[in-house]
């Protein structure tokens, strides 16, 4: 039972699905069959596909450190205006 991934031509709702044999996929926010089946990257394997999802995920960890960072600041601000 493979599970595929889509982009619904109508809504541009992008979604996975798991399809069993006999089934027919739709779209789970418009319900529409249009739709159009994307190459799932769990089905491919290369160098640059690692390379683009480690790259995410750096980027991900840093969004993440940045609002860490800002977070501190910010408590830091408001303990010196308190304590002023």
């Amino acid at each position: 039972m493979p599970i595929y991934e889509y982009v619904c031509r109508v809504c541009d709702h992008a979604f996975e699905q798991l399809i069993r044999k006999g089934d027919t996929a739709a779209c789970p926010s418009c319900q529409s069959q249009d739709l159009d089946r994307q190459l799932s990257n769990v089905a491919l394997s290369s160098g640059s596909i690692r390379a683009a999802n480690l790259s995410r995920g750096r980027k991900a960890r840093e969004h993440i450190q940045k609002g860490h960072e800002e977070a501190q600041r910010d408590a830091i601000k408001h303990h010196i205006a308190e304590h002023s």
